[in-house]
């Protein structure tokens, strides 16, 4: 389909990189569903921070399949590429550069997409970066700032010009935050302006939309972020349907009832039963919104307290729903 660096990729659908969501588990059921690509949660370019508990998590790649793409975040040139250094002899196959999230706490610190105001500082981050490592280094950014500072096509070239294998584009800036509805003129600009592989992200939640987005902004891929929360299945769905114009139907209940069940048995496995129940909640209030939306049922989930009895709720949950169908 496309390449970075030496890796084929042979989907066209990738997950994008979302904090608090794209974990091992999640990374490793999106890529059995039909993502050619995941990304990882984006960790801080400050390795003083790397032994906490959260950046443990997030710097566990043991299992996964190739290529391993793990994304950086920060603003300071020589500490990204440091970053960028020790997470390839982790195990990191591909370095993202995270330009693109909008949160106050990633802002706040000049890091994420506050990065798009400083041009120059950007030149400096991609070349550092790219300076530093062997392996392909991608980017992922806004469209820019705000809509009077649409500066995607510059930022696009510098990266290419700078060596960046390829780009992820989020069709808002980033004080549109994940308001209104995501733009694709600025994309389809990019496109034209480029020769690297360009994925097209935001508000991306059907194969029919995926299709049209493809179409309109030329990109080599499209990127899904939320509407892959609690239906991971949408990315082989999407994948199909680009590669053949077939719509495949949403899983039985007996198929969304396995991967919900091999989904939270893997957080429990990977966080230990403490943690891994805590995570597992989030997931299946997820997972509810696409498949029934029970909540009496999930406020009854949230009570529980060991991994059992979470996985006995959820084999319980579908047994009353083929009994009620």
């Amino acid at each position: 389909m496309f390449r970075i660096g030496p890796y084929n990729i042979d989907s066209r659908v990738i997950l994008a990189p979302m904090a608090g969501v794209t974990d091992r588990p999640f990374r490793q059921l999106c890529r059995e569903m039909g993502a050619g690509l995941v990304v990882s949660e984006m960790v801080t370019a400050d390795k003083r921070l790397w032994h906490t508990r959260k950046s443990s998590f997030r710097l566990d790649h043991r299992g996964e399949a190739e290529p391993r793409s793990i994304q950086i975040a920060g603003g300071d040139p020589e500490m990204l590429a440091e970053a960028a250094r020790l997470n390839v002899e982790n195990g990191a196959q591909i370095i993202d550069i995270n330009m693109g999230c909008p949160a106050k706490k990633v802002c706040n610190k000049a890091a994420g997409s506050a990065l798009l105001r400083d041009e120059t500082l950007v030149e400096e981050i991609l070349h550092a970066v790219v300076g530093a490592v062997e392996v392909p280094v991608t980017l992922k950014i806004r469209t820019g700032w705000c809509p009077d500072s649409r500066n995607g096509v510059r930022i696009a070239k510098m990266a290419q010009s700078a060596g960046i294998a390829a780009l992820a584009v989020h069709g808002r800036t980033r004080a549109d935050k994940y308001q209104g509805q995501a733009e694709y003129d600025t994309i389809a600009r990019i496109r034209d302006a480029i020769s690297i592989p360009l994925f097209a992200n935001g508000d991306i939640d059907s194969p029919e939309k995926a299709s049209q987005v493809l179409a309109h902004t030329g990109a080599d891929a499209v990127m899904i972020g939320r509407a892959a929360q609690g239906r991971p299945w949408l990315l082989g769905q999407i994948d199909q349907y680009l590669r053949n114009g077939e719509l495949r139907p949403d899983p039985t209940p007996d198929e969304q009832h396995r991967i919900l069940r091999q989904h939270l048995d893997a957080l429990h496995q990977f966080y230990g039963e403490y943690l891994g129940v805590r995570i597992a909640r989030k997931h299946l209030g997820w997972y509810l919104q696409s498949c029934g939306n029970d909540q009496d049922f999930r406020q009854r989930f949230n009570q529980l307290e060991t991994a059992s009895d979470q996985l006995a709720a959820v084999d319980q949950y579908f047994v009353q729903r083929r009994n009620a169908a």
